[in-house]
């Protein structure tokens, strides 16, 4: 009998040595496969045809590198509204639109508390890094996985996390629930990048190092040209009536002397409507490899980096300017030397990135109409003097609205309750209404987004960034090219192509080379990624795998 026990017990042994053999093989020969780090790059406002337009200007090892030596999907879009920067790096990312991930803007209004939010603050966190309020942010409004989140769960944890962006909500929201950092940059009199308690207690000696290195100062300096300018033949004039400039300069041209400007431009904020807040990006981004040591064990990391200076150049100078030129030449160089980081410090074919936008931008709508394309700006004041006007008359009262922001409204029940009127009612006659301004091309309400199933055309990407619970009554389409906005620069949020189209690039282990003119959608990314490292799908995913990127 005794015999029989130790000779079981020797098979129970040997039975779960041999099973914790295969396990740690299986581990192995699965981290053999997969990257050690994975890169998501997004780059702020980035339209396709920045890649096709500025090409000769590129050198080998940026974005041409991505193209020559991985896969480029030339006809990627967002498939929902608005393309704004918050839903944009949300959707990258956790492969599913405003209606499940819930970030329906960068603000929009709260119907619960009747008050605006901003996507990404969070008044139960503190600063890391610096006594002001900047830092209050986390998440949590985010009601879905990131494929980040995912992987720091398949891997117990162990797969860092980290995220990156001169713009708070484009470092936040990427990195997910789970992350080990997010970063962003605090400009004004400090220049530095900071965190919140949502992540850390205090910030790790190697970003304190890098904010006492004032990198951030030695790049308040002049701004010209980084080729010749005569050469920059791809963009408009330098000198025109379309764009913002600088205050404290009298014209939007080259060059600028940033130090003699900063005071009137909020400091060191005015980095980030320069390429030299990328460059910072890129320095940081370098000192988070190394300080975190990413990439260097067998567990896949995660770092996700956002270019948000070209979104700030956009606004300010437009689509057609030479300093956007100018700010994708230099981003180029910045990924050329990046990715030499990653080959030195992670290894050569042993990292996969994919870069690709959070929306694209229009041309200055006073550009357009110079060139007598169909195209201008909307006069809201007026738009709103006749609703109230509307409102009074048909109902006694401007109260039945709340708010009006994000092109939606959203209306009082308790109002319409007490006035004995039926929701469906109200919500039909101000389509109608709004239906006969000027500019408007199309209305939906809220009934019939939640009733009513669309498959294409833009009442499929108004339904697919449309949340339930946090969006308005009554949403509102604006003919192409019409634009809330001022007269200089360009802007973003419709789901006209000018918006939607945007570059997707893959390079890297596990990806093929290749080119696709097949319809991707943005939503597509974080399911590929998951299909490569072979993980679960972020949770609410609607995106599908794209086979042919993979090997």
């Amino acid at each position: 009998m005794l015999k029989y026990i130790y000779y079981t017990l020797f098979l129970c042994a040997f039975s779960f040595n041999s099973s914790a053999q295969k396990q740690s093989e299986s581990h192995q020969n699965t981290s053999k496969t997969q990257p050690k780090l994975v890169v998501g790059i997004v780059v702020d406002q980035m339209r396709y045809d920045y890649l096709t337009r500025f090409y000769s200007k590129y050198g080998e090892g940026g974005f041409k590198r991505m193209m020559n030596e991985g896969f480029n999907c030339k006809n990627n879009h967002f498939n929902y509204v608005p393309t704004y920067t918050a839903p944009g790096h949300a959707s990258i990312y956790t492969g599913t639109t405003p209606k499940y991930h819930g970030i329906i803007g960068n603000n929009w209004y709260e119907k619960e508390t009747k008050s605006r939010v901003y996507c990404a603050d969070d008044a139960s966190v503190k600063s890391i890094g610096t006594a002001d309020k900047a830092g209050k942010m986390s998440p949590s409004r985010m009601l879905t996985t990131t494929f980040a989140d995912e992987n720091k769960l398949f891997t117990q944890q162990k797969g860092k996390t980290i995220g990156i962006s001169v713009k708070d909500r484009g470092a936040i929201l990427p990195a997910g629930h789970t992350a080990d950092a997010a970063y962003w940059f605090h400009g004004k009199e400090e220049g530095v990048w900071i965190s919140s308690s949502f992540y850390m207690n205090e910030l790790p000696k190697w970003v304190e190092k890098f904010n006492k290195s004032k990198t951030a100062k030695s790049y308040l300096k002049e701004w010209d040209t980084f080729y010749k300018i005569d050469s920059y033949v791809e963009s408009g004039a330098d000198l025109n009536a379309f764009e913002g400039g600088f205050k404290g300069k009298e014209t939007a041209t080259f060059p600028y002397d940033l130090k003699s400007l900063q005071d009137k431009n909020g400091h060191y904020n005015i980095l980030k409507t320069t390429p030299y807040g990328n460059n910072l990006t890129t320095d940081f981004a370098i000192a988070a490899i190394e300080g975190e040591a990413l990439g260097t064990d067998a567990f896949t990391d995660v770092l996700t980096v956002s270019y948000s200076c070209t979104d700030y150049i956009g606004h300010n100078f437009g689509v057609n300017s030479k300093e956007v030129e100018d700010a994708y030449i230099r981003l180029d160089k910045d990924l050329e030397r990046f990715f030499k980081v990653l080959d030195k410090e992670v290894g050569a074919g042993e990292y996969v990135v994919f870069l690709t936008a959070d929306h694209g931008a229009i041309d200055v709508p006073a550009y357009l109409e110079s060139h007598k394309i169909p195209s201008g700006y909307l006069n809201n004041d007026e738009r709103k003097q006749k609703f109230n006007d509307f409102l009074v008359k048909t109902y006694g009262s401007t109260e039945i609205v709340e708010n009006i922001s994000n092109d939606q409204i959203f209306l009082n029940k308790a109002k319409i309750k007490a006035l004995g009127l039926k929701l469906e009612d109200v919500e039909n006659a101000i389509v109608a209404e709004q239906m006969t301004y000027p500019h408007v091309s199309k209305a939906y309400t809220r009934t019939t987004m939640i009733s009513t199933d669309f498959t294409e055309g833009i009442e499929d990407l108004v339904q697919k960034g449309f949340n339930q619970k946090r969006s308005g009554d009554v949403m509102l389409v604006n003919d192409p090219a019409y634009i809330s906005y001022g007269k200089t620069g360009s802007t973003h949020g419709s789901g006209l192509n000018y918006d939607t189209h945007v570059p997707l690039l893959f390079f890297g282990k596990g990806i093929k080379h290749g080119e696709t003119l097949e319809k991707t959608r943005i939503i597509d990314i974080a399911p590929t990624i998951s299909a490569l490292l072979g993980i679960s799908f972020p949770n609410a995913a609607i995106g599908k795998p794209l086979e042919y990127v993979l090997e």
